[in-house]
């Protein structure tokens, strides 16, 4: 196993609070069309809907993610996958190659900030 030093990049303090990480709450959950890895999410950080592409349809089925609270990058730029516009990016734990997705303990308010 790698040290953590040989397999990430380090950044300063001040680049990791760039991120603005918020829990959302996923209310829709589809496979895209003409994939097998991607699933179209929407999510509910609060204040608006934020549309998620995600390449974990293959680990985990669209049903499971409903309902369920994640931790969202909500300030990346948005980009264009199979014609979807992707607004953040959901985190997840890699786990030998296979994503297990991350929630808080207990329910809280959408939008809730991650520190």
């Amino acid at each position: 196993m790698n040290t953590l030093q040989e397999t990430a990049l380090m950044i300063t303090f001040d680049e990791f609070n760039k991120l603005d990480i918020r829990i959302g709450t996923v209310l829709s959950a589809t496979k895209v069309a003409g994939t097998d890895k991607l699933l179209h999410l929407e999510i509910d950080i609060g204040s608006k809907t934020l549309s998620i592409v995600t390449g974990m349809a293959e680990y985990i089925e669209p049903k499971y993610f409903i309902g369920k609270q994640v931790p969202i990058v909500v300030n990346l730029a948005p980009r264009k996958l199979r014609g979807i516009e992707s607004q953040g990016m959901l985190l997840a734990i890699d786990v030998d190659g296979h994503p297990v997705l991350l929630h808080p303990e207990h329910n809280v308010l959408p939008g809730s900030i991650v520190r």
